[in-house]
């Protein structure tokens, strides 16, 4: 019989080929039997009160170069079943879906008719096989009260760099929901000197994208956390090409809009993201509300879409200086005038204890540069300071308990969001939680010669932790409390996790309290 120990462990519950504490198998993936068509294992993701969204795709050879899983370009039936229970004896929902060669064979199941703040199990069937089981939720009930959210988020997922160790330990915690903040994949070729061997080259056209989110979904860590809790998901430049901003690649080679088109296809193909997230050629609307209960709003945000060029530096990213005026112009923007105005109508009409903004790049304000020398990201909200007064000022005006939830640094902050960073009087209307990345940049140190000092620069931010990791919270009406994970080794599997810092937060008060 499955059981939830059975589905933690990766046994016969998911179809996994490794348990906990199993000897770990050096390959660019781990291989099924032959015609095994479940290899890239299950998902869900995006829940409402009375329904989820199933993922999966079919792979007889995750590797295959042109990216199509081994699959025969015809199209396959695949059955699905939903159940009370893992034994799967009282199953609620059952149907089918078509498995399309056009969509790399990809089924995204959208259900409605759910009881709300429910536990459900599912799993699929093709080719006469069943999948790995997967276990979702629903949200609660429109302004449900009393039910706290078990939330876990990270970012920045390298396979050449280490193993991915951290997707285990987040499923271990039994998460409600995890939010995956950008970079799911690298676009990058071989380093010379991988952890990892990595398939395929460099990520430029539909087949290569493909590839690479196959590699990463054949790993059974990644297929744990996938499978014991839904997913939000928001993407960021890796997931297409280093340091896109708009229209504008960060080099001119192949043309941008169709390897974007190609990039947003893959990542549609390869998430439990709904209909109004499949894109059109290169346009994807990924900016949507989630919302849990009376407890929290999520707001899912694209940073990369609709931003203006960089500033300074001629138009590249990187480290700009205090001279630079352009980040301080009134009409930047990091977000576009239609997400703006549609997020600060989020804020305005949100009844929730907390708003919770899920996004890829640091908000608050950061001097990057030892000394009397000021240094910004202009890759970040620095860049863009006009926008995020603009966010700042919607959620001050009308009084949102704001956490701001940010990936792409590869290292864990928490610090204070002012309401204008300009302006030394300026109070703090909202915190921002910073995860590390779960392999990008290596091992890391949980801290580095300069960080006192980075602090003591910048007195708004209150903890920092150089490992990869994870953040894990409990979020109710009464508080929220952050355990910053963190492992000491992803060059090797199987690190255990600790609490490199806790906090809490309360409502009314943006400021985090050492727990």
């Amino acid at each position: 019989m499955i059981t939830r120990r059975s589905v933690l462990a990766g046994g016969a519950g998911l179809g996994l080929t490794a348990a906990l504490g199993a000897p770990p198998v050096r390959a660019a993936a781990r291989r099924a039997p032959l015609g095994e068509v479940f290899q890239l294992g299950v998902a869900s993701g995006e829940p409402t009160p009375d329904g989820v969204v199933l993922w999966t795709r079919l792979a007889t050879d995750p590797l295959a170069p042109d990216g199509l899983g081994g699959m025969p370009r015809r199209p396959v039936p695949v059955e699905w079943q939903v159940a009370k229970d893992e034994g799967f004896r009282q199953i609620v929902r059952r149907g089918g879906q078509i498995a399309r060669p056009e969509s790399a064979h990809s089924v995204h199941v959208e259900l409605d008719g759910l009881r709300p703040g429910a536990e459900y199990f599912y799993r699929f069937k093709a080719a006469g096989q069943l999948s790995p089981v997967g276990r979702t939720l629903t949200a609660p009930a429109p302004g449900t009260t009393g039910r706290a959210l078990n939330l876990a988020f990270t970012s920045c997922a390298d396979y050449q760099v280490g193993w991915f160790t951290a997707y285990r330990r987040m499923a271990e915690d039994h998460p409600d929901l995890i939010a995956f903040l950008g970079d799911y994949i690298y676009e990058y070729g071989d380093y010379k000197y991988p952890v990892r061997d990595q398939a395929g080259g460099e990520c430029l056209d539909l087949a290569g994208y493909r590839l690479r989110h196959a590699q990463h979904k054949a790993d059974p860590e990644l297929q744990l956390a996938h499978a014991v809790a839904p997913w939000l998901v928001v993407y960021d430049d890796h997931d297409v090409e280093n340091a896109w901003a708009g229209d504008v690649p960060e080099q001119p080679d192949p043309p941008f809009l169709p390897r974007r088109a190609a990039a947003f296809q893959a990542f549609y193909e390869n998430m439990p993201l709904r209909r109004a997230q499949k894109p059109n050629g290169a346009a994807l609307r990924l900016h949507h509300t989630v919302r849990w209960g009376a407890v929290a709003n999520l707001h899912l945000l694209d940073t990369r879409q609709y931003r203006d060029l960089y500033a300074c530096n001629g138009g590249k990213s990187g480290t700009i200086g205090a001279d630079c005026t352009e980040r301080l112009a009134p009409n930047r923007t990091i977000l576009g005038q239609e997400q703006e105005a549609w997020l600060e109508g989020e804020l305005r009409k949100s009844r929730a204890t907390w708003d919770l903004l899920v996004q890829q790049v640091f908000f608050m304000e950061m001097d990057w540069t030892n000394g009397e020398a000021k240094g910004y990201s202009n890759d970040g909200w620095d860049g863009y300071t006009a926008s995020r007064n603009r966010v700042t000022a919607a959620i001050g005006d009308n009084k949102r308990n704001g956490v701001v939830l940010t990936g792409d640094v590869h290292s864990h902050w928490a610090g204070e969001i002012k309401r204008d960073h300009q302006d030394p009087e300026s109070k703090s209307v909202a915190v921002e939680l910073v995860s590390t990345s779960v392999t990008s940049a290596g091992n890391g140190l949980d801290e580095y010669p300069d960080t006192a000092r980075l602090l003591a620069e910048n007195p708004h931010v209150k903890f920092f932790n150089g490992r990869r990791g994870y953040v894990r919270s409990r979020i109710s009406e009464q508080d929220m409390k952050v355990d910053f994970r963190s492992l000491s080794v992803v060059t090797q599997p199987y690190a255990p996790a600790y609490t490199s810092g806790s906090f809490a937060i309360e409502p009314g008060d943006p400021s985090l309290h050492p727990a």
